[in-house]
């Protein structure tokens, strides 16, 4: 389906987190090793978010768009649902960098893309389902204010199930008080014709309503309830997310492989190792995983779930 990664940790080159190790992200394009049936390449595109400290607004009224064109990749500092702005928070950017041509054939990757530093990076490469466009806008990651989001897996018959999903959250949000948080016609602003996009937009939802007070707890529960919402309707469905917001990382793994690699001073998940480091560690299926410096916590999707608001 795709393979990706995440890492939080002192300030590196982002384009050397593409290439790192002897099975780096890169390499995994056309070398997998646990695709788990989904699939034998990821040559379908590519995309990297990294997130630096905002810096004061320019008069320019410019919001982001084509600052770089190596290959048929773009740059830009905006992107997909919600429609919050971009550094949301603790005062954070996000950008991104897209390609929907096979990673290996981009020269940004050794020659533009190691040049920006930073401290946290979500990346992605793409093996498109049968029927999906193979097209930039439906390459993750996907961003919303501080929020870049990657989906490795498939969901069979995915417009009647994310439509299920948006019908049954919007229910249960109703039920807990909320004003309707899911409406059906925001998946039209999804930025591709995919489940990953569409995934995307509700999960967006969640997240603008997550908090100690709110119809979820924390983003990561937002990403369980979209789980296991999802395989309520369809029970085949591989559901491997990755969320970062620039300090931290969460994960959850349904049917799709995912290892963590935490130190005290650096969190990394990723679908396959990228070396031969020990302190790899493989995530056991039906886990979200919440992963920063020093901590890393896994625990079952069902028991996530339920830290969902109650009726």
């Amino acid at each position: 389906m795709c393979r990706h990664l995440g890492y939080v940790g002192p300030e590196t080159a982002v384009g050397e987190l593409l290439t790192r190790g002897s099975h780096s992200l890169r390499t995994q394009a056309w070398a997998p090793r646990e695709m788990r049936g989904g699939g034998t390449i990821n040559a379908d595109g590519f995309g990297v978010a990294w997130w630096r400290v905002a810096e004061p607004a320019p008069s320019s009224e410019s919001e982001g768009g084509q600052v770089l064109t190596a290959g048929r990749g773009d740059i830009s500092g905006r992107g997909g649902v919600p429609d919050s702005g971009i550094g949301v928070g603790a005062g954070l950017v996000v950008s991104r960098y897209r390609n929907p041509d096979p990673i290996w054939t981009d020269p940004a990757v050794e020659e533009v893309l190691p040049q920006l530093k930073s401290g946290s990076v979500l990346a992605s490469i793409r093996s498109a389902t049968v029927g999906m466009p193979v097209e930039r806008a439906a390459c993750a990651p996907f961003l919303g204010g501080r929020w870049a989001f990657s989906h490795n897996g498939v969901v069979p018959q995915w417009r009647r199930v994310v439509t299920a999903v948006s019908s049954d959250l919007d229910t249960a949000a109703t039920q807990w008080g909320a004003t309707r948080l899911f409406e059906t016609a925001r998946l039209l602003e999804a930025e591709a014709a995919t489940d990953s996009a569409a995934l995307w937009v509700l999960l967006g939802e969640l997240l603008d309503s997550a908090g100690p007070e709110g119809f979820v707890e924390s983003p990561g529960a937002a990403l369980a309830l979209l789980a296991t919402a999802v395989l309520t309707h369809a029970s085949d469905a591989r559901l491997n997310f990755l969320l970062g917001d620039g300090e931290q990382l969460w994960a959850t793994t349904v049917h799709h492989a995912l290892s963590a690699l935490v130190t005290d001073d650096f969190a990394i998940l990723s679908s396959e190792p990228y070396d031969g480091d020990p302190r790899w560690q493989p995530i056991p299926d039906r886990s979200l995983v919440t992963a920063r410096p020093g901590f890393l916590s896994v625990e079952p999707l069902a028991r996530a779930d339920s830290q969902a608001a109650a009726p």
